[in-house]
């Protein structure tokens, strides 16, 4: 320990005596060993973190699969009971719907993310209330659910933390609740899923719910908790044999093949498909990281040749190369720890940065910081950082020829491999270079496809924004229509107003409704399900607002209204699909009433197939009725069409819906563009950091091969002076110089094109519309780097032109 000690403190002196090289090595490493600890901080939280709740590792979620379509549903009311009821592998099976509640009564009207769940979710969570109580099996029952409990954070920000709030009444959507408790500040059930959820209530399911007619009013997430020493591929077996058992019960001639049921770890659902894009952007930061080693070896190596007499001594006074050699990578391990302690600033930085602008993009982000793992891993790639960029230096540093180097102006043989180990390193920094970049482009590329693709409507004008029709005023149907249409009257009056128009869902807002269909005269084949597709109900003037072409027949009017023709619009895709031959225009489908009577819509027109889910996601046929003929849904979209900027006429909007009803909440305005830009921003997430990690590999790369042929000119002044002196050519000077490090470049870039023709490929599933091997990004990349590569050479062989021969003669 007293020699180490004496190693770290010979260390700290050589480091402080050479303050810009310790600068710059320091600088380069923290700048690798920070973005390392800012993407781990991400991984760490978000896919190696348990989820905050008891035994994580048995919560699974169970969902719908159409496997034709790839597509992941909700459950329906007779599903979940249904699978309640019969699976064994379970303890506990809770269902939950998101909500949204008006908070009224005490202090200004408040709209809050809510969640309707059955009364053993918290037991199946494993959660307890920190004061009252979570909900009993009776508050499940129609009637008896008008409980809430509420978050911590509401609880603080709403009630002023009064434990007299328990058992106390408050008004939500207009009707009285009694709050049973409160819960923990370390439950945060929903945030998980990108939902700041305030406060749950007991779901409580009607007899026409629990109807096994309504098997496809898919609306639940199932969330269960698999019994002690049950694995999941032993549950996902027994629900393979449920679903098999409700198909023929309630589904004669279902396709086996396409309608199941699929059990997913909670975890992996939380995660879902940010996990690609977070371990390649772990393997990028790596890159970086080990670019920087190059960097800082190539630099060591570098001064080792200063220091060349210096070891001479230390071993003529009788030091073995091994103390050499640990003294050495004692001066790197201090180095790696200075550049480490910055790289956590930086890490703290850009971790903070991370979490602000993607929070609503990146899953669990509220757990995201440094903590000890975070540290730990910090502290383990310094160590290996200083013990990676040391070793080569201080091998090649403490095999010296002793008589040589100790004679006068003396010079070690060595010379020649320590140029080959700087041009191996160069070779290395080229090389991870060009696959980082070649990543980068692709993921650029790939990003300017997806705003190229159509989204089946005009986003540009567009202001939208959400109403929730509280049941204590429009529980009617009849009410629910006639507060639409009359709001849709006001807004279409205000300047600046081309039209306006209502949905139940709006595109690329996150949600979705689907259900199946019948068309008339037609028998679902034996082995088939029926068919399948997303539907909406929208108001007359909501395909003229959102731009939704026509391709054939008309658009809804203002005639069909509940008392009317029912009728329906469907997509180009669902046209093409079910009527190959024929016109579907007169055709009639229904999703509603019974086998016996059911109700048939007549098919009015034909419209563009709309984007509902995403620029790149895979959409179902689409089929449109009229609100008005349907109003059974209480959240309802307006899309309003603007003649200037969309978001000047928020608040004259806000106004006109207020003067239908003064309490009405207003609630996610925004604009379509907006939706539309935020469907790509986790891709652009991913593309601003690979692009970032790229970058910065370039700039040390470059800087690199700068360092490595500034220092070659150095090395071989005398050399150059005596070419020149023998007749060599300024012109022939530029051609050596340039020449040497472009045979570097080129090896590197060679090198890297391979390696990127393998790797890239794992990043296909973050890729749209563009090969993992596109041959524009691969060419392009290759001559940008060795255009930058010829610049960082020329300037060195610029000098190397400029030597006065009888200077270069007398150098040494």
């Amino acid at each position: 320990m007293q020699t180490l000690w004496q190693d770290v403190r010979y260390a700290a002196r050589m480091l402080t005596k050479n303050p810009g090289f310790t600068a710059v090595a320091v600088i380069a490493l923290a700048l690798g060993v920070g973005a390392n600890t800012a993407i781990f901080s991400v991984v760490n939280a978000v896919l190696l973190r348990p989820l905050a709740y008891k035994d994580p590792a048995q919560l699974v979620f169970i969902n719908h699969n159409y496997q034709k379509t790839n597509l992941k549903a909700s459950v329906s009311v007779p599903g979940y009971l249904h699978y309640r009821d019969n699976a064994k592998s379970f303890s506990e099976v809770a269902a939950l719907s998101g909500w949204a509640v008006n908070l009224t009564g005490e202090g200004e009207p408040e709209r809050l993310q809510g969640m309707a769940v059955t009364p053993n979710l918290f037991a199946a969570l494993g959660a307890e209330a920190a004061s009252g109580r979570t909900f009993t099996p009776e508050e499940g029952q129609v009637g008896a659910n008008k409980v809430a409990l509420l978050s911590h954070g509401l609880w603080e920000r709403r009630f002023g933390s009064l434990p007299s709030v328990v058992g106390k009444t408050v008004s939500l959507n207009g009707e009285a609740y009694t709050v049973v408790g409160v819960m923990p500040p370390s439950f945060q059930f929903g945030r998980e899923f990108g939902q700041q959820v305030e406060l749950w209530s007991p779901i409580a399911f009607t007899p026409q719910q629990q109807s096994p007619d309504n098997l496809t009013n898919e609306f639940l997430q199932v969330l269960a908790r698999l019994r002690p020493g049950v694995t999941p591929e032993q549950a996902q077996a027994e629900l393979d044999t449920i679903a098999d058992n409700l198909r023929r019960q309630y589904m004669p001639g279902a396709d086996a093949t396409n309608w199941t049921l699929l059990l997913t770890p909670a975890s992996e659902l939380v995660v879902g498909e940010i996990r690609t894009a977070l371990l390649v952007l772990l393997g990028a930061v790596a890159f970086v990281l080990l670019i920087a080693c190059a960097n800082v070896a190539n630099l060591m190596l570098a001064r080792a040749a200063a220091r060349q007499k210096e070891v001479a001594i230390r071993t003529a006074l009788g030091a073995s190369r091994f103390r050499v050699i640990r003294q050495l990578l004692t001066e790197s391990v201090l180095l790696a720890l200075a550049g480490g302690g910055l790289g956590l600033l930086i890490a703290m930085w850009g971790v903070d940065l991370l979490v602000r602008l993607n929070e609503d993009k990146i899953p669990r982000a509220h757990e995201i910081g440094l903590d000890l793992n975070v540290l730990f891993f910090t502290l383990g790639v310094s160590l290996l950082t200083g013990v990676v960029f040391g070793l080569a230096p201080a091998f090649q540093t403490s095999k010296i020829e002793l008589q040589d180097t100790l004679k006068e102006g003396g010079r070690s043989g060595r010379s020649g491999a320590r140029r080959g180990v700087r041009d191996a390193l160069v070779v290395v920094e080229v090389t991870f270079a060009v696959v980082l970049l070649i990543g980068a482009g692709l993921l650029i590329r790939s990003f300017f496809r997806l705003q190229q693709v159509n989204p089946g409507f005009e986003p540009a004008g567009v202001l939208s924004m959400q109403l929730s029709l509280p049941n204590s005023k429009y529980g009617e149907l009849p009410q629910r229509a006639a507060f639409v249409r009359q709001m849709l009257e006001r807004v279409r009056a205000l300047p600046g107003v081309q039209s306006a128009g209502t949905t139940t869902i709006l595109p690329m807002s996150g949600n979705n409704s689907s259900g199946s269909f019948q068309i008339e005269g037609r028998q679902v084949p034996q082995g088939q399900s029926s068919p399948h597709g997303d539907r909406w109900m929208v108001s007359s003037d909501y395909f003229e607002t959102m731009r939704v072409p026509l391709v054939r027949g008309r658009y809804f009017t203002e005639h069909d209204r509940a008392e009317g023709a029912q009728v329906a619009i469907v997509d180009e895709t669902m046209a093409r699909k079910y009527w190959p031959d024929e016109d579907p225009i007169g055709k009639r489908i229904t999703f509603e009433g019974n086998a016996q009577q059911p109700r048939w819509r007549e098919v009015v027109g034909i419209v563009g197939h709309v984007r509902h889910q995403g620029l790149e996601g895979v959409s179902r046929v689409q089929y449109y009725v009229p609100y008005d003929q349907r109003p059974t849904s209480a959240n309802v979209y307006l899309a309003v069409r603007t003649e200037g900027d969309a978001t000047a006429l928020a608040a004259s909007v806000r106004e006109a819906i207020r003067s239908v009803d003064r309490d009405m909440p207003v609630f996610r305005v925004t604009t379509m563009e907006r939706l539309v830009s935020d469907s790509l921003a986790q891709r652009r997430f991913s593309l601003f950091l690979f692009g970032v990690f790229a970058g910065l590999a370039l700039v040390l790369a470059v800087v690199g091969l700068y360092g490595v042929m500034s220092y070659t000119v150095t090395q071989r002044t005398h050399e150059i002076g005596l070419r020149m002196a023998l007749g060599a050519q300024a012109r022939d000077i530029l051609r050596m110089v340039v020449g040497q490090g472009m045979l570097l470049v080129a090896v590197g870039v060679a090198v890297g094109l391979l390696g990127a023709f393998g790797l890239t490929r794992l990043m296909a599933s973050l890729l749209y519309g563009v090969s993992a091997t596109d041959p524009l990004v691969f060419a392009g990349i290759a001559v940008l780097l060795s255009l930058t590569a010829l610049a960082a050479s020329y300037i060195p062989a610029r000098r190397a032109m400029r030597v006065d021969p009888m200077e270069a003669l007398r150098y040494e």
